[in-house]
């Protein structure tokens, strides 16, 4: 379960903090997807932020089992809320299918915190 939990918040940490990175970084592809889903521009380092929070929450949570509960549970609500967003605009799975895959990994890290 250890193993398992290791890869899986690493994963986390990865994607959440790839994710802030492509924001601060204003990459393009990430500009546009904010920019339809209504994200105004000033948001998006809030939200670079918060992700980065999330992926230190989880490394801490190594030692602080906790707050990894709280950080994967937070992340978990965070990208659940960018699919929700973009279901809600009818847009197709192709363009928000990297925030489905870290809700889900989200989901995952969540479910072996608790069993630890």
């Amino acid at each position: 379960m250890t193993i398992a939990l290791d890869i899986f918040g690493a994963l986390l940490v990865f994607a959440a903090v790839g994710s802030a990175i492509s924001k601060l970084k204003k990459v393009p592809d990430v500009m546009e997807a904010m920019a339809k889903v209504g994200v105004k521009p000033n948001q998006i380092p809030v939200l670079a932020y918060l992700e980065i929070a999330g992926g230190i929450g989880i490394t801490a949570g190594i030692w602080i089992k906790p707050l990894g509960v709280l950080s994967s549970v937070c992340l978990g609500l965070y990208f659940a809320g960018a699919v929700y967003t973009h279901l809600s605009r009818k847009h197709k799975v192709a363009d928000f299918v990297a925030a489905l895959g870290i809700f889900i990994i989200a989901g995952i890290t969540t479910a072996l915190q608790f069993k630890r």
